[in-house]
């Protein structure tokens, strides 16, 4: 039998890392190959992760909820063929901590000596999860003081949190003398030597937030974090960590837009049997802006600034606990009667839990629809790792001083744009926000076609 090794895959680009929201398979499970082994979810996508062998499960390396870099393992397979002292050989070495991860040297390279009793009771104490190995760290817990509940001794992310919320958390220092003696013996090339390199994405994200305290009295609802919830937190802290955020806005006339587009509600939609929304008008406007002014369509890549010729926008799509945002691909391209009808396709398929990862990878520029809750001014945080997000808020009516000092009652709508610092400037993106003033406020009748 051979042991074969199952790893976080990426699920799309600029996706480092991803959440184990269910095990489908239990250890001792026989599978085939694409067989669905969990549920995983990112910031961009709910995924399955699909058995690359036909097997039987032998160890479940990750957890429920446990956050996982792309390329680290989260299962072992045992499979047909080969020797089982390749098995023997493969699965301690992988389950060896990255350096972005490890616990400190004299720990993981060359623990207290146990007992041979406790190595018989617990032989899996020292295999330990990347998730683990993080979360030990963070919390400056020793794990050779962790007695674990898993399978053979081992120790699980949650018999660490179970210490860290007890409060009595063991560290290196609270070790009997005796023990602290045999760590301080330890051979010395163990603790100097250098650390593997860290993975690239594993480096590049933020830490992790620690638990906060936060008291619950009597009548407080808790409710747990979804892996859903986490990946876009994930996500969301990145991005404001990263990327320097500035943010302006404009104030557009949209009376003539919106004459135009109520004039035409009722007919298009006997016709095409889907509605011609507002939003389809300022996202046709973005997409023909930013073919104009290319430096917007970007993305900061460390040491150069990739601008992008495709114009794949992004949109903000929201079901009641969750925030997608499919992509409609070359937006320039597409007439307003074809973005209205993508708008539709891929917000129905956000809320019938159908939308794949193809369908949210590539965007190069997010427009928001916040109008669409009556926001009025709002500041979005960028879509990582693009360089700029467009709110569209709610277009009201107000009273507005015209030519020659007239007042008069319009439509107006607020654009509101945060943007990336390190690639975008303030004097590009205030002319790219006049530009679609300007496309908006000529949409009419006379001059705009839907088709």
């Amino acid at each position: 039998m051979a042991v074969e090794k199952i790893t976080m895959p990426q699920l799309g680009e600029s996706v480092t890392e991803g959440t184990i929201s269910r095990w489908i398979v239990s250890v001792g499970d026989k599978v085939n190959k694409y067989d669905p082994l969990a549920e995983v979810m990112t910031d961009k996508v709910n995924a399955e992760i699909p058995s690359s062998f036909t097997g039987t499960i032998k160890e479940l390396v990750a957890e429920d909820g446990d956050t996982l870099a792309v390329g680290e393992i989260i299962c072992y397979i045992e499979t047909e063929g080969g020797g089982e002292a390749d098995a023997t050989a493969e699965a301690p070495k992988e389950e060896s901590a990255p350096a972005s991860a490890s616990a400190p040297a004299a720990e993981s390279k060359a623990p207290s000596a146990p007992s041979a009793q406790e190595d018989a009771d617990a032989p899996n104490k020292r295999r330990y999860s990347p998730a683990v190995l993080r979360l030990a760290q963070e919390n400056n817990v020793d794990l050779e003081q962790v007695k674990g509940s898993g399978a053979g001794g081992r120790i699980t992310r949650k018999d660490i949190q179970a210490v860290i919320d007890s409060g009595n958390i063991p560290s290196a220092d609270s070790k009997p003398a005796a023990t602290q003696a045999q760590a301080s013996e330890a051979p010395k090339a163990a603790s100097a030597a250098p650390a593997a390199p860290s993975a690239p994405a594993a480096a590049s994200a933020p830490k992790a937030a620690q638990p906060v305290n936060v008291p619950v009295e009597a009548g407080d609802i808790e409710i747990p974090v979804t892996g859903v919830r986490k990946a876009i937190a994930a996500n969301m802290l990145r991005s404001k960590h990263e990327a320097p955020h500035a943010w302006t806005m404009i104030e557009v006339d949209a009376t003539n837009l919106v004459e135009y587009r109520n004039s035409l509600k009722g007919e298009f939609k006997k016709k095409e049997g889907y509605n011609l929304t507002f939003f389809a008008f300022f996202v046709k406007a973005v997409a023909q802006a930013l073919k104009e002014f290319p430096q917007i369509n970007s993305m900061w890549a460390g040491d150069k600034i990739v601008q992008k010729k495709d114009i794949n926008i992004s949109i903000a799509v929201a079901t009641d606990d969750a925030l997608y945002v499919p992509v409609i691909r070359n937006a320039d391209e597409k007439t307003i009667k074809g973005i209205a009808r993508e708008i539709t396709e891929l917000a129905n398929k956000v809320r019938a839990g159908k939308l794949t990862s193809a369908e949210m990878q590539g965007g190069t520029f997010t427009v928001n629809n916040t109008g669409s809750f009556g926001s009025v001014q709002s500041q979005g945080i960028i879509n990582y790792p693009q360089a700029a997000i467009l709110q569209v808020e709610s277009i009201v009516k107000r009273p507005v001083v015209m030519d020659h000092g007239m007042i008069a009652v319009r439509d107006m709508v607020n654009l509101c744009m945060s943007l990336d610092h390190r690639v975008l400037d303030g004097l590009v993106c205030g002319r790219f926000l006049a530009r679609v003033k300007e496309i908006i406020e000529k949409m009419s009748k006379e001059n705009t076609s839907i088709y």
